[in-house]
């Protein structure tokens, strides 16, 4: 099968009875609700469940191996290649599965807030609230946009559709394959409504290099004068929750492109972690989780529907879905100009790296490269504590091409634009996981505030004597004692144990990147 017949098989479901094309927020809602899909909750966003896939599954991700594009990609187990004819045989067969259903959604729309560069998407799902999810993460048309919409890239969405591994060489029930020849995106066996989204921002990934434009697993925002700041981490490290700063203007909170012209939102909202979420502690998210947004997996009280987001119970993991313009401090369309800042967040489970740190050129191309943070419990299956991991440019599962290729643009832009680049350690102090605490969230903002307005720049640092990373000795608004991580163990020797132990897993982990200039290795990198 080849492009053509894909578009053929699917427009002859899309020109179905049982479709339902571009659905207002209170129609899909009320699909939601006459389907059993999800219930409303206190404050009138729709709350759903996710069954047992409560976390993105990265070993069911594969890209079909194809002539226009197998040659640039960077094959390996987060990137598996599926061959063309499996794929065609089981893009027929979730076809056939759909026009079989009694109703079926679909979301046109777009990724990327920066027109010349913009994807023209839709999203075609079994679930409707799975279209209501869709509805508030990507970019929504404007009824003039509508009309003339013609989409470059197909999601199709299926979870219910159950893979048969020894027919469709699939490794599980579940799949989330692209097609980069037939511009399709096929997913099944997984209601975990974030494979959606993540799906789109990997095509982005392959699709924005090709216009020398740097995709970004990142969250950014604006200041009053102009100043832009982004924020890289993995999930759980607090991209959301950093970037949603009241006295800042979000621009978005996980998915970015930087051109030649500055920085712009890939999406057109926000997947928030919201576990332990409050009122206090995070106003404008809290806020946001209101009619039209999405609740994942949180637990309700049965009679109130009130949400308690201190109970994990079917997981970690508890996600809210909502439209960017939820918010009300935000750049609006979602498009500022060169990052000033730029803060790599990690969360440190050995508890061993300082809360801030300035970073050298080297320092935040090795950083960049290394990726290093923690697994936390539910982000994907099986992770039930945090684990010390390594991911390449703080997003590999989302990278279809070479590391080094989103590594050099990195580079070449901090250069250009002389950004500043700070590592930022939102995990534990004072022990490692299981002995010390998570580092307070009041401290991290005012370290990350001080680096934005620039009191970092000529303050007094001391070098840490294992990694090498330039600590600041004095930040407003943070105990002294609090920035050096030696400093907040009583025992001394542990701490130098584990923060070897870690400096061993920098270098094994950095012996993959053989092409990697001598500097950034000699210099960027554990000096113990």
């Amino acid at each position: 099968m080849n492009s053509v017949s894909v578009s053929n098989e699917l427009n002859e479901l899309l020109n179905q009875d049982n479709v339902h094309v571009q659905l207002s927020v209170p129609q899909l809602v009320e699909k939601v609700l006459k389907r059993n899909e999800g219930v409303l909750t206190s404050t009138g966003a729709v709350c759903a469940t996710t069954g047992k896939y409560t976390g993105r599954s990265p070993k069911d991700k594969y890209i079909v191996e194809e002539s226009t594009s197998k040659d640039k990609i960077d094959w390996g187990p987060l990137n598996q290649p599926f061959p063309e004819e499996a794929f065609d045989l089981l893009y027929n067969k979730v076809i056939n599965y759909l026009k079989n259903k009694e109703e079926v959604f679909v979301f046109k729309g777009f990724a990327g807030a920066d027109k010349q560069t913009q994807l023209p998407i839709q999203v075609i799902n079994e679930y409707a609230w799975h279209n209501l999810f869709s509805h508030q993460l990507f970019i929504r048309p404007t009824e003039e946009e509508l009309l003339n919409h013609e989409a470059q890239f197909t999601v199709i969405s299926a979870p219910d559709f159950k893979a048969d591994p020894k027919v469709d060489g699939t490794k599980s029930e579940t799949f989330i394959i692209i097609s980069f020849e037939r511009s399709t995106v096929l997913i099944g066996g997984t209601e975990y409504a974030g494979e959606i989204k993540k799906s789109i921002f990997s095509v982005m990934n392959y699709l924005l290099p090709e216009n020398q434009i740097l995709s970004m697993h990142c969250s950014a925002n604006v200041g009053l004068e102009g100043d832009v700041a982004l924020f890289f981490g993995l999930s759980g490290t607090g991209k959301t929750t950093l970037s949603a700063d009241p006295h800042r203007r979000l621009i978005g909170d996980d998915e970015h492109g930087w051109s030649s012209n500055g920085v712009f939102n890939i999406e057109g909202g926000c997947y928030a972690k919201c576990i332990n979420l409050t009122r206090e502690k995070e106003p404008q998210i809290f806020d946001a989780i209101r009619f039209g947004s999405v609740l994942e997996n949180v637990v309700l009280n049965k009679e109130t529907r009130v949400a308690d987001y201190d109970d994990g119970t079917l997981t970690e993991n508890t996600r809210a879905a909502y439209t960017i313009q939820s918010i009300d401090n935000i750049v609006d369309p979602s498009i500022a100009g060169h990052p000033n800042t730029i803060v790599f967040l990690t969360a440190d489970a050995f508890g061993v790296l300082p809360p801030i740190s300035k970073l050298t050129k080297e320092q935040a191309m090795y950083h960049f490269l290394s990726g290093y943070t923690s697994k936390l419990a539910g982000t994907e299956r099986g992770i039930t504590s945090p684990e010390a991991t390594f991911s390449t440019c703080f997003g590999s599962p989302f990278l279809p091409l070479p590391a080094t290729r989103y590594a050099e643009m990195l580079g070449e832009k901090i250069d250009e634009h002389n950004s500043q680049v700070y590592l930022v350690n939102t995990g534990w102090t004072g022990g490692e996981y299981g002995v010390g605490s998570r580092m307070k969230l009041s401290y991290t903002r005012a370290m990350i505030q001080a680096a934005l307005e620039g009191e970092l720049n000529h303050v007094e640092t001391v070098k840490d004597s294992i990694f090498g990373l330039h600590i600041p000795l004095h930040v407003p608004g943070v105990p002294d004692a609090v920035l050096q991580p030696n400093k907040t163990w009583n025992d001394q020797a542990a701490y130098e144990k584990k923060a070897k132990e870690l400096a061993e897993k920098f270098k094994v982990n950095f012996e993959k990147f053989s092409k990697v200039p001598a500097a950034i290795r000699e210099k960027g990198g554990p000096i113990a």
